[in-house]
């Protein structure tokens, strides 16, 4: 579980909640024909948007943004590393078991390329077109909470503009003008929440969580191809360390050190 994102957003719930509480009276934010109108329209709206597949996906799409899989990249180089060790005594068809055994499915199917003898232009284009294609999935699907931050204020501005023609009718009674405004401002309210507290921070979560995916791809795509070369297993490590920030290539370092 990525606990930045449980915490962010029941944090940001908090603060809210806390600040309408201080404020007065926290049941004057309830209003159930808004939260309709938002919530209903936002999700018919999106939709409209896009396709009814991705739309049945929306639970596993949310659910990547709080359970994304961590990616040990110190230990991706080091399997690399060994790989290109084992490489340079016994040979690539040595590698053939130990690509069966990996969990990881585009690396086993790199090594299987590479094992069976593919022109490394070939393998490079095979595997970048497969990186390429994983990008514009991720893109879709986070275009899903891209929708939602983009219709939910729009929805709220609609609601607003209802509850403002509702209020007009009723000019003749000005005790109701006062309550009639709060209500109507109530959907823009909701809106914004949908949008900023929500869609916004979660789309960006998975284009974080997306970049790292590729980067970890692409360290693999680079070491595979090195191993295929005959490379030095220390330059292979040296090639792959530039994908570490500072810190990361210092424990590295002291991986080795300590073993």
């Amino acid at each position: 579980m990525d606990l930045a994102s449980v915490v962010g957003l029941a944090f940001s719930v908090m603060v809210v909640v806390t600040g309408m509480a201080l404020g007065g009276d926290i049941m004057s934010f309830v209003d159930i024909p808004s939260i309709f109108i938002v919530l209903g329209g936002t999700l018919g709206a999106t939709m409209v948007a896009n396709p009814l597949e991705r739309t049945k996906n929306m639970p596993k799409i949310m659910k990547n943004a709080f359970f994304s899989e961590q990616i040990d990249t110190i230990g991706l180089i080091q399997t690399l590393v060994s790989f290109a060790e084992k490489a340079r005594r016994e040979g690539l068809l040595a590698l053939e078991e130990d690509a069966g055994q990996l969990d990881d499915e585009f690396m086993r199917k790199s090594i299987q390329l590479v094992v069976d003898g593919t022109d490394p232009e070939l393998v490079k284009s095979i595997l970048d077109t497969e990186i390429g294609l994983l990008e514009e999935r991720h893109t879709a699907n986070k275009g899903f909470l891209d929708s939602v931050a983009e219709l939910g204020p729009a929805f709220g501005m609609l609601g607003t503009l209802i509850g403002l023609i509702q209020m007009l009718q009723n000019l003749d009674d000005p005790s109701a003008l006062g309550p009639g405004m709060a209500v109507a401002l109530v959907t823009t309210f909701y809106g914004s929440i949908l949008a900023n507290m929500f869609a916004i921070p979660l789309g960006k979560k998975l284009t974080q969580n997306s970049s790292r995916e590729v980067l970890a791809r692409e360290l693999m795509v680079e070491g595979i191809l090195s191993i295929q070369a005959g490379e030095n297993p220390r330059i292979v490590e040296e090639k792959l360390k530039v994908f570490l920030p500072p810190a990361m290539r210092l424990q590295l370092d002291a991986n080795k050190g300590g073993e």
